[in-house]
């Protein structure tokens, strides 16, 4: 009767140590050890399923098998302690891996800040220093007076004061484009919408902007960093791509927002672009949305245009 029960137990244990290893299977990534290892469980569990059979249907009590049988018991209790010993390092591990990704998350985070602080300094002193000093000469040109000037003098200072509002107007673009005011001020999609309006204009290019975000407010970082990826986008796509068209859908739900952007260009490789070093500048996206703890997905093939969805908290 005892080693009945013993030999009861024994199987029991032996098919939870071997549920347990092959759970884990996954967590090791396949690796052929812990499947080598996860088939010996198994092996065991059945050896000691049909050791089980044997005795219940035997007719006498088999003495001999009595000491085999509660080393058994003891074998497959150590093994599955030992797996279960194993399942908590595993836990611990991803405990690690989890605390690794958020650093970097903030490392990342920390990186861009700073980057977006100097560009703002920058831009302030390039407003404020710059600007003012352009401004102050166009004003001295303009006053000179033209009546007292010969034609071929005049001639010059229309075009020195033509080039003065040419600079003023760079310089207020670099200022922008360094840190866009207009995305301080209104928000995300205003900025967008400004920046998209002067492309437009300028390279003959039909972009279509969709957003049911409006006047709505995010983390800055959230709004600089989506900001600064269309700006990057648009600026590939002009480039790179060849399209005439172009669509930027900005969706708000869930406490999550989702950007779609893309183009009807010649399209690339992913994979190849993404293992250059430049990378068309998939490297500072892929940057930006790691920072958010975002997801981003990337399809594109040649001559099959460009698509690109971007989910992050906000």
């Amino acid at each position: 009767m005892y080693i009945k029960i013993a030999l009861f137990i024994s199987v029991i244990l032996q098919f939870i140590a071997a549920a347990i290893a092959i759970s884990l299977i996954r967590r090791t990534r396949y690796n052929i050890s812990w499947i080598l290892i996860t088939l010996g469980f198994l092996l065991m569990a059945a050896r000691r399923f049909y050791e089980l059979i044997q005795i219940f249907h035997s007719t006498e009590e088999l003495k001999t098998g009595l000491i085999s049988s509660w080393m058994a018991v003891l074998i497959s209790l150590l093994m599955c302690v030992g797996v279960i010993y194993i399942r908590q390092i595993f836990n611990i591990q991803e405990r690690i891996d989890s605390l690794r990704k958020q650093n970097e998350s903030k490392v990342l985070s920390a990186i861009i800040r700073t980057e977006e602080k100097s560009r703002q300094e920058f831009s302030k002193e390039l407003h404020d220093g710059l600007g003012p000093l352009l401004s102050g000469v166009k004003m001295s040109v303009s006053a000179i007076d033209k009546t007292k000037i010969d034609s071929s003098n005049l001639e010059i200072i229309e075009r020195t004061e033509q080039n003065i509002d040419e600079a003023i107007t760079a310089v207020k673009e670099i200022s922008n484009n360094l840190s866009p005011h207009i995305l301080k001020n209104f928000g995300l999609n205003k900025a967008v919408e400004t920046f998209t309006d002067r492309f437009s204009s300028r390279e003959n290019l039909d972009i279509r902007l969709s957003s049911n975000i409006e006047k709505k407010r995010f983390d800055y970082d959230t709004e600089i960093f989506i900001y600064r990826i269309i700006c990057e986008l648009i600026a590939n796509t002009i480039k790179h791509a060849s399209a005439t068209k172009i669509d930027i859908n900005i969706f708000y739900r869930k406490n999550e927002l989702e950007l779609i952007y893309s183009d009807n260009g010649i399209g690339f490789d992913v994979e190849a672009a993404e293992s250059e070093s430049s990378g068309m500048g998939l490297s500072n996206i892929h940057s930006r949305i790691k920072s958010l703890d975002g997801s981003i997905d990337i399809f594109s093939h040649p001559e099959e245009g460009f698509n690109l969805k971007i989910i992050v908290p906000a």
